[in-house]
């Protein structure tokens, strides 16, 4: 039988247990500061009325209402409804893709609810920074306030075929109301309507 070798455990030193508790906790507390440090800071999304469907993507193409303001309230921009021949083929608001968005506006968008109306405060480092764009009453590193209403979202391939079908149906109508419009030919006489009944 085979002799276990014993290794005799020293006795830890006074004040070791705490230096190694102290050790661990300085550990963690680096570790959460990193992670702090890792997430996007600054935008602030406050809930004005709770939504209760889904959250959507960073490439999600969002529809909502929305008003753009300054710190002294002045109004920048203010979104309408598209008025879209077809009904039922997008939902109301303005469509907006995340992914051209700007990071703030995309980052406090995911985390709304589908239905939820929001106030976000973008920090201008996250908005239009020291360029805010040519002719806008936006001054440079202005932070922007929005106040949003996130009607519906829908990712970008879904977007793009909504697109076209749309398109199609309004070639269709285009088609349609040119054969509808346009008056009867008489075969081989250019110009010429066909005699009416009566004549």
């Amino acid at each position: 039988m085979a002799e276990v070798t014993r290794v005799p455990l020293q006795p830890i030193a006074k004040g070791s247990l705490t230096k190694l508790w102290l050790a661990i906790a300085a550990a963690v507390l680096v570790a959460a500061g990193l992670a702090w440090a890792s997430m996007p800071q600054g935008v602030e999304v406050e809930t004005l009325s709770e939504g209760t469907g889904p959250s959507p993507a960073a490439d999600s193409v969002v529809f909502v209402r929305y008003k753009g303001m300054l710190d002294d309230g002045t109004v920048f921009d203010q979104s309408q409804d598209l008025p879209l021949p077809v009904e039922g083929i997008f939902p109301k608001g303005s469509p907006l893709p995340l992914e051209q968005m700007l990071p703030g506006f995309s980052q406090g968008a995911q985390q709304m609810n589908k239905g939820g109306k929001y106030r976000m405060v973008i920090p201008a480092d996250q908005a239009y920074g020291a360029n805010p764009p040519e002719g806008a009453p936006i001054p440079p590193n202005a932070d922007l306030t929005f106040e949003v209403e996130l009607v519906d979202f829908m990712s970008r391939e879904d977007f793009e075929r909504r697109v076209q079908q749309l398109q199609q149906m309004m070639a269709m109508q285009q088609q349609q109301q040119q054969g509808a419009g346009a008056p009867p030919r008489v075969p081989g006489v250019p110009g010429e309507m066909p005699p009416q009944p009566g004549q």
